[in-house]
C-alpha cells in the first residue's frame, strides 16, 4: 500500500510575529510525520510546545522534534476526492507570566488516496463516556500501560495502573485532568458510602502523602496515567474508583485545574510543568475555585463523571 502514497507536506503560514522568531520544518511519510521547531527567542521553553495533544519526542533548549504516526496526536483525516489529508495544529502552551505568548501554527500532510484505502472500525476497550463530541475512557492498563491490564485483582501495595483519556474529534487539544477521585465499595456514591479519597482539592494526588501513588509522565495532553499503589481500604472486597475528570484549555493551568502528587524528598510536584509547581501549594490547604477562560462557554470547563471497577485488593498474607 505504501506504493500509492505520494509524499506532499503543505504548511500554511503564520502569523509575522511568530515566524520572524521560528523555523518549521515538516516531513511527511507514509508512515512517520517528523516535524522540527527550531525557536530563536531564549525565553521560550521548548517543552511546552505540543502537535496536537503529543508531547516532543526529543527537545534541547532552542529545538523541539515530534516523530509520529498520522494515526497518533489528534491528527484529523480528510478525504477529498483522490487525496488523504491529515491536519492538526502545533500550539505553544504559554506558562503563568511569560513574556511569550500562546499561538498556534496549522500542520497538513497530503497523501494520495490508496485504491483500496477505507475507514478504520475503532473499538475501545475501555469504559467510555459521551458527551458532545467529546468522548472519555478510563481503563486498567498493564505495569507499563502498554494495554488494558489481564486481571482485575491487585496485591496489597502494587501499583493498579490506571489510564483516563480523551477523544477530542473536532476540538483543539485539550488538557485532562483529574479533578476529583475516590475509592468506594459501591458501582454508586450514596449519602452512607464509605469512601478513600485518593484525588481531593481540585487535582491533588493526595494519597500519595500516604503511599507510592504518582503521576506518570505525560505521552499526550489528553491522556493521564495514574500509578495507585493498592491500599487497605474494601480489601478483599469488589471496589469502585469514581473520578470526575475536566477537559481544559492547555493554557488555563492555575491552583484550581492542575495534576499534582507529593514527592518525599520535594513536596508536592505539578505534573506538567514542575517549574510551576508553587501551584500545588494549596494541596495543604483548600484550593479556591475560581472562574477562568476554558474552551467552551468561557467560563467552565468540561466535565464527566467515570466508574472504574469492580476492582479487587487482596491481601497477600491471607
Amino acid at each position: 500500500m505504501m506504493a500509492f502514497f505520494c509524499q506532499r507536506a503543505l504548511l500554511l503560514s503564520l502569523a509575522a510575529a511568530v515566524s520572524v522568531y521560528a523555523d518549521m520544518k515538516l516531513d511527511c511519510r507514509p508512515d512517520l510525520v517528523t516535524l522540527v521547531w527550531t525557536e530563536s527567542r531564549s525565553q521560550a521553553d521548548t517543552s511546552l510546545l505540543r502537535l496536537g495533544d503529543c508531547f516532543p519526542t526529543s527537545l534541547s533548549a532552542r529545538e523541539a522534534v515530534f516523530s509520529v504516526g498520522v494515526n497518533d496526536c489528534n491528527f484529523r483525516r480528510l478525504v477529498t476526492g483522490d487525496q488523504l489529508m491529515y491536519t492538526n495544529d502545533l500550539t505553544y502552551v504559554s506558562p503563568p507570566g511569560s513574556h511569550i505568548l500562546p499561538f498556534t501554527h496549522p500542520v497538513v500532510c497530503a497523501y494520495e488516496r490508496p485504491k483500496d484505502w477505507y475507514p478504520l472500525v475503532y473499538n475501545p476497550v475501555f469504559h467510555t463516556y459521551g458527551q458532545g463530541d467529546l468522548v472519555f475512557h478510563i481503563g486498567l492498563m498493564n505495569d507499563d500501560f502498554s494495554g488494558p491490564a489481564e486481571s482485575t485483582s491487585f496485591p496489597l501495595g502494587s501499583f493498579i495502573p490506571i489510564m483516563v483519556s480523551v477523544v477530542q474529534k473536532s476540538h483543539q487539544p485539550l488538557l485532562l485532568l483529574l479533578e476529583e477521585c475516590v475509592a468506594a465499595t459501591t458501582p454508586e456514591l450514596l449519602p452512607e458510602s464509605s469512601i478513600y479519597p485518593i484525588i481531593a482539592n481540585k487535582g491533588c494526588l493526595v494519597d500519595s502523602k500516604v503511599s507510592r501513588s504518582k503521576f506518570e509522565p505525560r505521552q499526550k495532553s489528553s491522556e493521564i496515567h495514574l500509578s495507585l499503589q493498592a491500599f487497605r481500604f474494601g480489601l478483599g472486597e469488589e471496589v469502585f474508583i469514581h473520578c470526575k475528570l475536566v477537559a481544559w484549555d492547555p493554557i488555563g493551568l492555575d491552583n484550581t485545574n492542575k495534576a499534582c502528587h507529593y514527592n518525599k524528598e520535594h513536596g508536592w510536584e505539578l505534573l506538567d510543568n514542575s517549574g510551576y509547581s508553587n501551584l500545588c501549594d494549596c494541596c495543604e490547604s483548600s484550593c479556591k475555585s475560581r472562574r477562568m477562560r476554558s474552551i467552551t462557554s468561557g467560563k467552565h470547563g468540561i466535565v464527566q463523571n467515570a466508574v472504574l471497577g469492580p476492582l479487587t485488593v487482596t491481601d497477600v498474607l491471607s
